[in-house]
C-alpha cells in the first residue's frame, strides 16, 4: 500500500447535526471500521441497530458536568494524534494500552445558530463546544494518519473515497479536510470572541477574528468586481436581514456587483419605516439613482424612476414593504436586475416569472438602521473594523441656524434628503423635493463638483420627462458632511434649493450660514456626518 493511504479501521463519532447519520454509520460499519461515539450520536446509531462502543468504555470514565467532559482523555486524544511511523510513539500506545482512531467525524454545537435565536448568555455559553474542537484540531494536525470530517455535505466524499481506495484514503483528500477543519473551528471561535466582545462592550479587542462559512445557493461567484477576479460570498453568525440571508424566489445567479449593489438598496430603503410610507430606492453601482416614498409603492417606484431613468436601467430596486402586483407591473416594464423586498404577492411573484433572469429576493424583513453592528474592509497587511454607520437623526438636536427655519414640507423632505445622503458615496450631495430624490451627486473630489453633477442630473431628467424645469428649483438639499467654504452651497443654491441640512462644524460656518441669509435660505445643522468611502 502507497505510503500516503491509510486505512480506515477504527472511528470516533460525535455530531450535533444528526443528519445523515445513520446511513453513514450503517456504511462504516458494513466495511468493518469500529465506531466509538457519545451521548446523543451513540443513541441515535444503538437505536439503528448498529454496534457502537461507548467512549466512557474506553476513557474508564462517565461523562461528567452535564456532558461538558467526555472525550477530553489521553485515551482519546493519544489514538488521535499518535505518529504511526514514529517508534516511541507506538511505545507510549502500547504502553499505556491506546487504540488509534483513524477518522473523526465531529460537527460542533451549535452556537452560530443559538446566537441567532437570541438565547440567553447562560444558553449561549452552554453552547460552546469544547470536546469538539479539541477532537478537531488534533485530528486535523495529524491528518498524515487521521482522517476529519466537520461537515455532513462531505459524507459522500468520504464515502466515495473510502470506496475507491478499499476502504483507506489518501493524504490529499485528508489534507483538504483538515483545512476546512481548521477553518471551521476557526469561524466558530471567531463568532464566539465576538459575541463576547459585545457583551463586555469591548470595541477595540487586541486579537478580532472574522469566520463565515462559503454561501450554499451562490457557491463560488462566476467572478469578482472584473472577469479577472475571483470571488465568493461567506455567511457570517450575524442575523441581519438582507441580500445575504434573502431567499432567491427566481432568475440567475447573483453576480458579486449585484450582491453588493442589492446591499446597498436595502440598507437604504431601510431608512424608511413601512408602517409610515412606502419607501423605494434604485441603486446603480452602490449609490441610488432614485429613491422616493408615497402613499403605495407604485407610487414611490414611479418617483423614483423619474430622478434619473437612464441610469434606472439595470439597476436594483429595493422595497420597504410587501412587493404588490401594480408595482411588480412597472418595475418590470424596464431591464431591473434585482428585486428586493421583505415579502411579495403570489402575483407580484407571478408576474416577475415572465422576466426569467430577473432576481427576486425575499429578505423577510428589513434590517434595523439602527443595530449595531461591524463592518470589515481590507487593507494591505491588515483589517480595518468600524461600527456600521447606525447614526440617526435627533429632531431634539436639529439646530436651525439661519434667520428662515424651515416649512413644514421643507423639514420633511429635508429629513428625507439626509436619510438618502447617508448612503451615497462622499463627497455627497441629494436635492430632494416632495418626497422624491430631484438629483445625486456621488463620490466627486469635492463638494461643489457633487452639487454641481446633482443639478446636472436633475436637469437632464427634465429634458428626458418634457418638464419645464429640472425639481431641483424649490427643492432642499442635503450635504453629508459640513460645506468648507460657501461655493458648495452657493452652487446648490443655484440649482434652486430653498433649504439645507448639513452637519455644521466648519471654521467657516458663518461664512456658510450668512451665505444662507443673503440668499432667504433656511438652513439646519445636524452635528453629525455621513461620511462613506
Amino acid at each position: 500500500m502507497p505510503e500516503d493511504i491509510v486505512k480506515i479501521g477504527r472511528a470516533l463519532i460525535s455530531v450535533s447535526d444528526k443528519t445523515g447519520l445513520v446511513d453513514l454509520g450503517r456504511a462504516l460499519a458494513g466495511r468493518g471500521v469500529e465506531i466509538l461515539s457519545t451521548g446523543g450520536t451513540a443513541a441515535a446509531l444503538g437505536e439503528a441497530g448498529l454496534p457502537v462502543v461507548d467512549v466512557a468504555q474506553v476513557t474508564g470514565f462517565p461523562e461528567m458536568m452535564d456532558g461538558r467532559v467526555k472525550t477530553l482523555h489521553p485515551r482519546i486524544h493519544g489514538g488521535l494524534l499518535a505518529i504511526r511511523a514514529d517508534p516511541s510513539h507506538q511505545a507510549a500506545l502500547i504502553a499505556n494500552d491506546i487504540a488509534t482512531i483513524d477518522l473523526v467525524i465531529v460537527n460542533l454545537y451549535p452556537f452560530e445558530a443559538t446566537l441567532g435565536r437570541g438565547a440567553s448568555f447562560e444558553d449561549k455559553i452552554e453552547n460552546i463546544d469544547i470536546g469538539g474542537p479539541a477532537l478537531v484540531r488534533g485530528a486535523a494536525k495529524n491528518h498524515e494518519d487521521v482522517v476529519v470530517i466537520v461537515d455532513v455535505a462531505d459524507y459522500a466524499g468520504l464515502l466515495a473515497e473510502l470506496e475507491g481506495r478499499d476502504g483507506a484514503t489518501c493524504l490529499a483528500f485528508r489534507r483538504r479536510m483538515a483545512q476546512k477543519a481548521y477553518a471551521r473551528t476557526a469561524a466558530y471561535d471567531a463568532a464566539i470572541s465576538n459575541w463576547l466582545a459585545a457583551e463586555i462592550g469591548e470595541t477595540t479587542p487586541k486579537w478580532r477574528a472574522f469566520g463565515g462559512v462559503l454561501h450554499e445557493s451562490f457557491g463560488a461567484l462566476r467572478y469578482g468586481e472584473n472577469p479577472h477576479q475571483g470571488a465568493a460570498l461567506y455567511l457570517t453568525a450575524e442575523t441581519r436581514p438582507g441580500v445575504a440571508t434573502a431567499r432567491q424566489v427566481q432568475g440567475k445567479a447573483l453576480s458579486y456587483n449585484n450582491i453588493n449593489d442589492t446591499d446597498a438598496a436595502y440598507e437604504l430603503v431601510a431608512e424608511f419605516d413601512p408602517a409610515e410610507t412606502a419607501a423605494v430606492a434604485i441603486i446603480k453601482h452602490a449609490n441610488p439613482c432614485g429613491v422616493a416614498v408615497g402613499g403605495t409603492l407604485l407610487e414611490a417606484y414611479e418617483k423614483a424612476l423619474a430622478c434619473d431613468s437612464v441610469s434606472a436601467f439595470g439597476g436594483i430596486v429595493a422595497l420597504n414593504r410587501r412587493l404588490d402586483a401594480a408595482a411588480a407591473k412597472k418595475i418590470v416594464e424596464i431591464f431591473t436586475e434585482v428585486i428586493i423586498a421583505p415579502e411579495a404577492d403570489d402575483e407580484a411573484i407571478a408576474i416577475v416569472a415572465s422576466k426569467k433572469n430577473l432576481r427576486l429576493m425575499i429578505a423577510g424583513s428589513l434590517p434595523d438602521p439602527r443595530a449595531k453592528s461591524l463592518t470589515v474592509r481590507t487593507v494591505a497587511g491588515g483589517l480595518l473594523v468600524q461600527d456600521r454607520d447606525s447614526g440617526a437623526l435627533d429632531e431634539a438636536t436639529l439646530k436651525v441656524v439661519t434667520k428662515r427655519a424651515p416649512t413644514p414640507a421643507e423639514l420633511a423632505d429635508l429629513k428625507m434628503a439626509w436619510k438618502v445622503a447617508k448612503h451615497v458615496k462622499s463627497n455627497a450631495i441629494v436635492y430632494v423635493k416632495d418626497g422624491s430624490t430631484a438629483g445625486v451627486g456621488a463620490g466627486q473630489m469635492s463638494r461643489i463638483d457633487s452639487a454641481r453633477v446633482a443639478a446636472l442630473k436633475a436637469l437632464d431628467a427634465a429634458k428626458a420627462a418634457g418638464w419645464p424645469e429640472p425639481r431641483t428649483q424649490g427643492s432642499v438639499v442635503a450635504s453629508d458632511a459640513f460645506f468648507p467654504f460657501a461655493d458648495g452651497l452657493l452652487s446648490a443654491i443655484e440649482a434652486g434649493a430653498a433649504a439645507v441640512i448639513q452637519p455644521g462644524g466648519s471654521v467657516r460656518d458663518a461664512e456658510v450660514i450668512a451665505a444662507a441669509d443673503e440668499a432667504g435660505v433656511a438652513m439646519v445643522f445636524t452635528g453629525i456626518r455621513h461620511f462613506r468611502h
